[in-house]
């Protein structure tokens, strides 16, 4: 089965919307690596500051073929002119053990 990456990004709450557009700005660019799956962007919509990164692969060796590849690099190229827009992150990684979509789906 599949296996998923969660990228957890502290973000302060005046920079939530450049983090956005960031990832709007390089939109489809995962979505063409080999063996990958599912992209979701996840805004709390709470009062917490922990933007979620969800990305579902065929294998981990897809997902580190993509991590360790040239559309990463290119996709992350604004860390290098504008730095960071969260503070922290960290990596939740998870292999799927059951799926289940709604039917017609």
């Amino acid at each position: 089965m599949s296996v998923v990456k969660i990228n957890a990004i502290t973000v302060p709450k005046e920079r939530a919307d450049e983090l956005v557009g960031r990832f709007a700005a390089r939109a489809g660019e995962v979505s063409k690596m080999p063996g990958f799956e599912a992209f979701e962007l996840l805004r709390p919509s709470d009062d917490r500051d922990v933007f979620l990164v969800y990305t579902r692969w065929r294998s981990e060796d897809d997902f580190q073929a993509w991590l360790n590849g040239p559309a990463f690099q290119h996709g992350h190229k604004g860390h290098n002119t504008q730095g960071p827009v969260g503070t922290g992150s960290e990596l939740w990684q998870f292999d799927v053990v059951q799926h289940e979509e709604a039917p017609g789906s």
